[in-house]
């Protein structure tokens, strides 16, 4: 079974998959919609390594689509403070969060009206991510 979420700065998916399978899975979408990941950050290991505090299995991938990049950079050059676009999955429930951060409200925040269409563009193929998540597990 599958479950959208909504908050008001991202929007993302509950599967009923193993932590592992998810990110698995969301890398290979992500892939699908043009967006590398050029980081992988174990939320779980750097508190246990640097706090010595047990955290649920998390991870925090910063997603990137390099033509997207690029417009926005070249459209508003300080916008590299708010890429790239962090995708969290999660253990949760016998199964697996997966959430993204909406383009729309982080980008949203700069107010130069040439970003808003790339901004949009983003989230339209992050909400493809989060639907092939949900197809492939129902």
């Amino acid at each position: 079974m599958t479950a959208t979420r909504q908050i008001s700065y991202g929007f993302g998916i509950h599967l009923a998959i193993p932590y592992t399978a998810a990110i698995e899975r969301t890398k290979a979408a992500l892939k699908e919609e043009g967006f590398g990941v050029l980081t992988e950050i174990d939320v779980r290991k750097t508190m246990q390594e640097k706090l010595g505090a047990d955290f649920r299995p998390y991870v925090i991938l910063g997603a990137c689509n390099p033509p997207l990049a690029h417009r926005a950079l070249t459209t508003e050059l300080d916008i590299g403070l708010l890429l790239p676009c962090n995708v969290v999955v999660y253990e949760d429930d016998g199964g697996s969060v997966v959430e993204v951060m909406d383009p729309e409200a982080a980008l949203g925040i700069v107010g130069n009206p040439a970003v808003a269409p790339i901004a949009r563009e983003a989230k339209e193929r992050l909400q493809k991510v989060i639907a092939r998540l949900g197809e492939a597990t129902s």
